[in-house]
């Protein structure tokens, strides 16, 4: 690809939309469909706890460093390393993970997005309200996800739809549609917290989310814990892929990023944890025999057969009307990562070839519609489920591994030593950069944590995460 460079670069219309998009990037599945799922999974309140952790010592200072690698360069991470780095050196070379971990998220994210849309629909003409039990609820959830047709025309919806967006443009496409699609999202899941709040099984949920349990954490496996904690930090944030820079390039320098991330970061964290807040006292209500260990091991359709049981257990009407909202602002926050993604992806083809944003848009349709099918089989071919291709792992669970477990947290490393490195751009220029504009400032006694402490916690639990647990227990338990 020819590489060119953009006379006018794009910038955002207000704050506001800065943070909702940044924020909207974050906010998504990771936050409603894979938190509560990996939390269940991983003993509740122990993994809430370190998740919380990862997100302060991790996420916020990787945070920082991706958005003032983009502000300072005014590009996306298809040319970011270019402009800063200095002559001879090989940090461009980042380039190519970040845009092959933008590619794989979506492999994957853009089918589960699909998922949300049948559900939808499914509530929108009332199809699904006759189902009341988990058995029946989950059987519909299997048949909707073995379904190949189906899964290919939905996901092809979703691509095509994401593009569209990004296609109109950054103001009025990009941050005009994002942005109500935040603020509607976060007034529905309050209101639906409230009311799983009220139900009988609230007491079971709220222990079973909140207060640690060391036989829990235990039996989990405490590598696995810490391990499941620190992908699930990745991948909600979506950091060392470049999804987050994209944003800074598209800011000024009125305010420093130091307080713009605690801010995106603590709408994801409010989200996250407002899930959990839907999800597990619904659990233990309407699953009249769930146990604490039932629940950690409610798999994947967890989130749609919990929701499903919360709404068609409603009087009258009431399930149907919140169903379909609940399941339409969930297609809006799968949508706003996709989108934001997408802007990426748009963002790196802009900087390298000098194809228009409309044509960029079909050539990326046509390529994901083709990348995204050996998830789709993996679902619907029992063949391509049972086949495994990496310790144990079929296609699909593979490309989780590799964007959450090996190109979040290795983009994220880059980031942070290119930040900080004298063989980088070096922690001055970072510093300048980050506290440049009013509001709360990265202190220079944190230099030693960002520069030395940081990137080795990060290499550990790199090595955590794919090292096998039997090993990692045999080891250290």
């Amino acid at each position: 690809m020819k590489k060119t460079q953009n006379a006018v670069r794009e910038k955002f219309a207000s704050r506001l939309g800065f943070i909702l998009i940044s924020a909207g990037c974050a906010i998504g599945l990771g936050n409603v469909y894979r938190f509560p799922i990996i939390a269940g999974a991983y003993g509740g309140a122990f993994f809430v706890l370190i998740y919380l952790a990862f997100l302060v010592l991790l996420g916020l200072p990787v945070m920082t460093a991706e958005l003032t690698v983009g502000r300072g360069s005014q590009r996306s991470i298809a040319s970011s390393f270019d402009v800063l780095e200095k002559p001879g050196q090989k940090w461009h070379l980042m380039k190519y993970l970040g845009i092959a971990g933008n590619y794989l998220l979506m492999m994957f994210y853009t089918c589960i997005t699909g998922w949300f849309v049948l559900y939808f629909v499914k509530y929108l003409d009332g199809s699904i309200l006759s189902y009341k039990t988990a058995a029946d609820l989950g059987g519909t959830f299997v048949g909707m996800i073995t379904d190949l047709p189906l899964n290919i025309i939905i996901t092809v919806v979703v691509i095509l739809l994401g593009f569209g967006v990004c296609a109109i443009g950054l103001q009025k496409g990009v941050e005009k549609i994002t942005k109500w699609m935040m603020v509607a999202l976060l007034v529905l899941m309050v209101g639906l917290a409230i009311y799983s709040l009220t139900l009988p099984g609230v007491g079971k949920g709220l222990s079973f989310y909140f207060i640690p349990n060391g036989e829990r954490f235990v039996t989990s496996g405490p590598f696995n814990v810490i391990s499941a904690a620190m992908g699930q930090a990745f991948f909600t944030l979506s950091l060392g892929i470049g999804s987050i820079a994209i944003f800074g390039s598209y800011i000024g320098k009125e305010r420093g990023l130091l307080g713009e991330s605690c801010t995106i970061i603590g709408l994801d964290t409010f989200v996250a944890l407002i899930s959990g807040l839907i999800i597990f006292p619904a659990y233990f209500t309407f699953n009249t025999e769930a146990t604490e260990v039932a629940a950690s091991e409610a798999g994947a359709g967890f989130l749609f057969v919990t929701l499903s049981s919360i709404f068609n257990n409603m009087a009258g009407a009431a399930g149907r009307i919140v169903g379909t909202l609940f399941f339409l602002f969930m297609v809006f926050a799968a949508m706003s990562t996709v989108i934001a993604v997408f802007e990426n992806i748009m963002s790196f083809w802009l900087e390298l070839t000098n194809l228009k944003r409309w044509q960029i848009a079909l050539i990326n349709v046509g390529l994901l519609s083709v990348l995204t099918l050996p998830f789709i089989l993996c679902n619907c071919l029992p063949a391509w489920g049972n086949f495994k291709v990496f310790i144990g792992r079929n296609f699909g669970d593979f490309e989780d591994f590799l964007v959450s477990n090996l190109a979040l947290p290795i983009g994220s490393l880059v980031y942070i030593l290119f930040c900080t490195s004298k063989f980088g751009w070096g922690f001055q220029n970072y510093f300048d950069e980050v506290n440049a504009g009013t509001g709360a400032d990265v202190p220079k006694w944190i230099k030693p944590y960002i520069s030395y402490v940081l990137p080795v916690i990060i290499l550990f639990v790199l090595a955590v995460s794919v090292i096998p647990s039997d090993v990692l227990n045999k080891l250290f338990g």
